[in-house]
């Protein structure tokens, strides 16, 4: 992997992002999480100015306002970005229905926080938290924001990720979030989005991820004898089905090789302590052909690069353990942090 070339590439984006980002402005923490995390696997956070990023994100902090009731249920996270900021002086919020927190923007900012070094302990993780409650559903699922949002494990992930970083769970009720997690779980063995879905990569990382996050996962699972509220077995199976003929990680059946599973279905193998059983030299070779000239990695082989894709190519080289970068911590999505 060529690590300079990715450097590079990282600091041209924290510098501008390109116009063909415009339709993501609604996610635009999520694309600096990219950025900042990514300039943290590759060892170069150094390149940044932290007590500029931390003021920056804390900028997007959702604070309640003085006509807020206890009956909005607003989400006091943070927002995903400036366009939905909306002002007291200039709107009247209580009829703003989405004017509040978004779950994974919120995760975002708090992974880019503790990643250069703030102490999450200054935040009103209370605030957060309890807040946060209100967007837990009755089967244990959450929604995004707390007002007309789908619901599904991603956000359950998000959760779970914003009580660990925060070191509370009075946020989220544990054994409801498990039990929908596992309602997940398909015949097969992966998990869908929804309880009935397909089976998908990402909502295996984000099932899987969770359940270890909130201590429903051992590190020595797979040796375990005693059973398991996981098809563990079923699982493993499923995951190590998706490693394609070219090397790379499939999301789904009889879909093509994709640069980002590498990380959320490897990130799977790895909290199972099962990488040893994935082929690891064909991974490298699949996420090689990725690699794109200008850096960054694409979805597919030898297309242009994408934040996306590049942070979790680079995330997989990682898991790798590609000389030079950060270890990971795999259920946090981000370096690991001492």
């Amino acid at each position: 992997m060529d690590r300079d070339r990715h450097v590079r590439y990282l600091e041209m984006m924290y510098e501008s992002i390109p116009s063909d980002y415009e339709e993501q402005e609604i996610n635009r923490l999520t694309l600096a999480y990219f950025v900042i995390s990514g300039l943290n696997i590759l060892n170069e956070l150094d390149r940044i100015n932290k007590d500029q990023v931390v003021n920056w994100v804390l900028s997007f902090q959702v604070h309640p306002s003085d006509t807020d009731t206890k009956d909005s249920r607003k989400f006091y996270g943070f927002y995903g970005s400036t366009t939905v900021q909306f002002s007291q002086q200039l709107f009247d919020t209580t009829k703003l229905s989405h004017n509040g927190g978004n779950l994974a923007s919120t995760y975002c900012a708090l992974a880019m926080l503790k990643t250069v070094g703030y102490d999450l302990g200054k935040l009103d993780s209370e605030l957060i938290l309890i807040s946060m409650k209100n967007l837990q559903k009755h089967d244990g699922s959450f929604m995004p924001i707390h007002a007309g949002a789908e619901k599904d494990l991603r956000f359950v992930y998000c959760a779970a990720a914003i009580c660990f970083m925060l070191n509370s769970w009075c946020g989220m009720d544990r054994e409801k979030a498990k039990e929908y997690i596992l309602s997940c779980q398909s015949y097969d063995g992966g998990f869908g989005l929804v309880p009935g879905s397909e089976s998908h990569g990402g909502a295996t990382y984000c099932a899987v991820a969770a359940l270890y996050l909130m201590g429903f996962i051992e590190d020595d699972l797979l040796s375990r004898s005693s059973p398991s509220h996981l098809n563990v077995p079923m699982l493993l199976e499923w995951c190590l089905q998706r490693q394609a003929a070219d090397g790379g990680f499939q999301g789904r059946s009889n879909k093509a090789s994709d640069t980002c599973y590498a990380f959320w279905i490897g990130g799977v193998l790895r909290i199972l302590r099962a990488q040893k059983f994935m082929d690891r030299k064909a991974l490298r070779g699949f996420l090689l052909t990725c690699e794109s000239e200008y850096g960054g990695f694409s979805k597919f082989p030898r297309k242009f690069p994408d934040l996306y894709h590049s942070y979790y190519g680079f995330s997989a080289f990682s898991l790798l353990e590609e000389p030079g970068l950060k270890p990971l911590c795999i259920a946090l999505g981000i370096a690991d942090i001492a």
